[in-house]
């Protein structure tokens, strides 16, 4: 049978074409490399414009290998090179960019080394693309520090096990690791979870609430999904990083904590300071640090690293030998958009009903479950998925369909916000009350998920 394992050329160095940006003629060239040089009106911002049209975090620059890439942030007024308007681009020759009423001027670098570390792990995270072994050297260098950090990256990425991992190899490994999430606290009770309250602050008060801060005296706090939490609490929250003390509710007295922040979100908070939705001066307190985790897609050639390390984790490393190069091929071919938890749940299912011939990992995955993970021709084993309803009436066939791809796309939404309503209707685009129509119409019991 065989397996596969893919190996990707270690490079020790890579090429990047950077370059550098000044704002008008006489003043000073800034050099654009691989760390994002965000361009705004906030003072935080690497570059400052004291321009009314420029939004508070308007433009991002940074060096990749075919040149340096320009995002527009969300700005109310947009980054313009002459009449068009961008969003993204990669800028390889000299050029001016327009942001507000303000010239950016723009000039190329030539092609640069820059050293790629070896390093294959860090803590449980493990990869051997370039993108993740740059980030375990970032995070490696983070990890001793006290720089508050935030991670970005897709629902299951695994950044609350990056948040861990950092604490593990900080100073203050030994001291608690507090996890709030930010996602679930209702907006009501936001304030009373972040900071604590008293016994009788307000109805439902039951008992004295410490604040996770105090809990994780000496050691980290992890503020999963910061982007959800309520503008209203934002300054408060703000307030307390910044004077490091909190004050319960219905308390009289504000009392010292002494942890180290790190903070994760799915969604960009540079666009939701531009929405009105996030504050500039409370993002640029908890991202003096900042590290997106790419989505399994983008480093499919970590694939059969992870199914190893997965099956280590489970105990049974060596029935990886079990794994045909078939099923890795059919792996590698997957969107995987529940990103390494979805691979990590179809590992652990697999592994359980092993019985003893090849490990069928690909048929445990989500809401494909059943059909089979699609190849370039249609369903895997299958043929093509026209085939299957040849002899059926057009319209039974599309009802049919629809119908099975509606049971499918919210099994598989639910296995991935592990019953979440919430998250579901968050990922899917809808309200919930609409998720919850096709989860009736389909008798699908999110209690089952969680």
């Amino acid at each position: 049978m065989g397996r596969l394992d893919v190996t990707v050329g270690h490079r020790n160095r890579v090429h990047v074409r950077g370059g550098r940006i000044r704002i008008g003629a006489s003043e000073p060239w800034f050099e654009v490399g691989q760390d994002p040089v965000i361009v705004g009106r906030n003072p935080a911002c690497q570059l400052v414009v004291e321009d009314a049209k420029v939004s508070a975090v308007h433009v991002e620059f940074v060096a990749t290998e075919e040149g340096v890439r320009v995002r527009d942030l969300g700005s109310r007024n947009g980054t313009y090179v002459g009449d068009v308007r961008l969003g993204e681009v990669v800028l390889a020759n000299a050029c001016s960019l327009r942001v507000g009423g303000t010239t950016v001027q723009f000039e190329p670098a030539g092609l640069e080394k820059v050293s790629v570390s070896s390093i294959p792990a860090f803590g449980p995270l493990v990869g051997q693309s370039e993108a993740m072994r740059h980030i375990f050297e970032r995070l490696g260098k983070i990890a001793p520090t006290d720089l508050t950090l935030l991670i970005g990256g897709e629902t299951g990425c695994g950044k609350e096990l990056a948040a861990k991992a950092v604490h593990d190899h900080s100073k203050r490994a030994e001291k608690p690791f507090v996890v709030v999430d930010c996602g679930s606290i209702p907006p009501t009770l936001a304030e009373a979870t972040l900071f604590g309250h008293e016994r009788g602050a307000f109805t439902g008060a039951i008992d004295r609430h410490i604040s996770p801060f105090h809990e994780a005296e000496g050691g980290t706090i992890f503020l999963d999904e910061l982007g959800e939490l309520p503008l209203d609490v934002q300054p408060k929250l703000l307030r307390a990083l910044a004077e490091r003390r909190v004050k319960s509710v219905g308390g009289s007295t504000y009392k010292p904590f002494d942890v180290r922040v790190i903070a994760a979100t799915r969604r960009d908070l540079v666009r939701q300071v531009n929405q009105g939705a996030f504050r500039s001066d409370l993002y640029f307190r908890v991202a003096q640090v900042k590290v997106e985790l790419p989505p399994m897609r983008s480093r499919i050639e970590d694939v059969p690293i992870l199914v190893r390390s997965m099956l280590k984790d489970l105990g049974g490393e060596a029935i990886y030998d079990r794994v045909s190069t078939t099923q890795i091929e059919r792996l590698m071919r997957y969107d995987w958009p529940g990103n390494v938890r979805e691979l990590r749940n179809a590992v652990q299912v697999a592994y359980a009903l092993h019985d003893g011939g090849e490990l069928d990992i690909a048929s445990h995955l989500g809401a494909l479950a059943e059909g089979g993970v699609p190849s370039e021709g249609g369903l895997v084993g299958g043929g093509s998925l026209a085939a299957a309803f040849v002899g059926s009436p057009f319209q039974d066939a599309k009802r049919d369909v629809l119908a099975r791809f509606a049971k499918d796309y919210f099994t598989h939404l639910a296995e991935v916000s592990s019953g979440n309503v919430s998250e579901m209707a968050r990922r899917a685009g809808m309200e919930r009350a609409h998720v919850r129509t096709y989860l009736k119409r389909h008798k699908l019991d999110v209690k089952r998920f969680r």
